[in-house]
C-alpha cells in the first residue's frame, strides 16, 4: 500500500478520502486531532504547513484537496469519475472541481473562524454573517444548473461532485444547509446516499477510534 492520507474528521481531507472510497483504492488513513498544528505538533515535521490534507502516493506529496481528487481520477483512468479533454464538458468539469474549494469552501472557513474558532473577544459575527451570505449567493448560481440534471457534468457522478459535495457537507455541519434551494438540497441528498460516501464516513470514525482521536467533526470541534 503506497497511498497515505493525513486527515481530520470531516475537514477538507474528506474529499480525497471520499475519492479513494469511490475508486476502491487501498490506503492508509492517519487521523489527527483538529487543528493538528496546535494539538499534534509533530505533524509539522511531516507537513510544515500544518494543514490537512497531506496526501502521499510513493514520492508524490500533495496538500490541496481538489487537486488530489483530480490526481486520483487521472491516475485511475479510465474511470467514469474523470472527464478527459476530448469530452464536451471537460472545461465545466475542471471549473466545478475547483469551484467547490475556491468559491464554496473558502467563505465557509471564514464563517467558522469568526463565529466559532476565534476567542470570544476576537469573534466577529458581522464578518461571519457576511461570508455566510457570500457562500449562499455563490451556491445559488448552481441551482438552475442542478434543476435540469442529476450531477454537475456529463450526466454522471465525477470528481467535480466530490469537490462540490464536500462544500455542501461543510455547510450542513455549520448549519447553512437550511438555506439550500430545492435542486441543491435534492442533489445533496443524492450525494449522501452514495455507498462510497457512507464508507468514507465510517472509515474516518473507525480510524479515529483506533488511533485515539476524538470522533467529533473538525468543523464542530471545541477550539484549541
Amino acid at each position: 500500500m503506497s497511498i497515505k492520507l493525513y486527515h481530520c474528521l470531516s475537514a477538507r481531507s474528506f474529499r480525497p478520502l471520499w475519492m479513494l472510497e469511490e475508486l476502491r483504492l487501498a490506503y492508509e488513513l492517519i487521523v489527527l486531532p483538529f487543528p493538528p498544528r496546535a494539538l499534534q505538533r509533530s505533524y509539522l515535521d511531516v507537513n510544515p504547513l500544518g494543514t490537512i490534507p497531506l496526501f502521499e502516493d510513493g514520492p508524490v506529496r500533495m496538500t490541496e484537496s481538489a487537486a488530489i481528487c483530480q490526481y486520483l481520477a487521472d491516475k485511475a483512468a479510465p474511470t467514469p469519475l474523470r472527464l478527459g479533454p476530448e469530452e464536451a464538458e471537460y472545461g465545466a468539469y475542471l471549473n466545478f472541481l475547483h469551484f467547490g474549494e475556491a468559491t464554496l469552501t473558502f467563505p465557509q472557513t471564514l464563517v467558522l473562524r469568526y463565529r466559532r474558532f476565534e476567542p470570544d473577544e476576537r469573534k466577529l459575527p458581522e464578518v461571519a454573517d457576511a461570508y455566510a451570505k457570500w457562500f449562499l449567493g455563490r451556491l445559488r448560481t448552481v441551482e438552475p444548473h442542478l434543476a435540469a440534471r442529476e450531477y454537475l457534468v456529463a450526466g454522471r457522478f465525477t470528481a467535480a461532485d466530490v469537490s462540490v459535495g464536500y462544500a455542501l457537507m461543510l455547510a450542513e455541519l455549520i448549519g447553512l444547509d437550511a438555506h439550500f434551494l430545492p435542486a441543491v438540497a435534492a442533489y445533496w441528498q443524492r450525494l449522501k446516499a452514495r455507498p462510497a460516501y457512507g464508507r468514507a464516513l465510517a472509515a474516518q470514525i473507525t480510524a479515529a477510534e483506533a488511533q485515539g482521536v476524538s470522533p467529533v467533526p473538525a468543523p464542530q470541534a471545541v477550539p484549541a
